[in-house]
């Protein structure tokens, strides 16, 4: 019926979802935006045609990409079980992080039932912060981008207020030890693709949470 009510329709071609959380639509989705801007931007001469042929190359690394997150399985489920018994959590991210991070707050409220919620990290002190303290865990997105430093200035006042951090960072990124011991490492790639690779640790994060916690994760 949509496709019917609409002038144009992109499908995704994910197949059909089993899980009610929807999880590879969301994904699906988000490639299937990145490419339609690539055409909009040949289109409107803003992408030159090698811009794009590079952003589309990129694109087809991006089940390589994927698989190295999903090595991270085993740290992944790690942290759930550390934090799989909290009452609520917080998730933040700048910039196109921010997105993915309403992303992570909506899976783990879908299917582990615990209050979670997305907020933009350059507007924590504007209320969110005050929640912080020893039993909030913060899940942070830090990955490398033009936001990083003001990130992890975000992190450290969550640190200060002795908030509970899991980041998720870039490989090869150090720094972020010192903050925490639960990281979650992606892959580096470029700016634009950062919501695809990281929505996918969150996604497993609200997975391995909702089963330790005895949830059907496809109701």
């Amino acid at each position: 019926s949509i496709d019917r009510e609409s002038d144009g329709v992109i499908y995704t071609y994910a197949g059909q979802e089993i899980g009610v959380a929807s999880t590879k639509n969301f994904i699906a989705q988000l490639v299937n935006l990145y490419l339609f801007t690539i055409y909009l931007g040949v289109l409107k001469w803003t992408i030159s045609e090698k811009e794009s042929k590079d952003m589309i190359s990129e694109i087809k690394c991006l089940p390589e990409y994927v698989e190295n997150v999903l090595q991270q399985n085993k740290d992944i489920e790690r942290i759930a079980k550390k934090y799989y018994q909290s009452k609520d959590f917080l998730f933040i991210g700048r910039g196109l992080n921010y997105p993915t991070a309403l992303e992570g707050a909506l899976k783990l409220k879908e299917i582990s039932y615990i209050h979670a919620t997305g907020y933009a990290a350059g507007e924590l002190k504007h209320g969110p912060i005050a929640l912080i303290d020893k039993h909030m865990p913060v899940v942070c997105i830090a990955t490398k981008s033009a936001t990083y430093e003001k990130m992890i200035s975000n992190i450290q006042e969550v640190k200060a207020r002795k908030g509970r951090l899991i980041i998720i960072a870039t490989e090869g990124d150090e720094f972020v030890k010192q903050l925490s011991e639960d990281i979650i490492y992606v892959p580096e790639v470029p700016e634009s693709l950062a919501p695809i690779v990281t929505s996918i640790p969150l996604q497993l994060l609200a997975y391995h949470i909702a089963v330790n916690l005895g949830c059907d994760v496809d109701q």
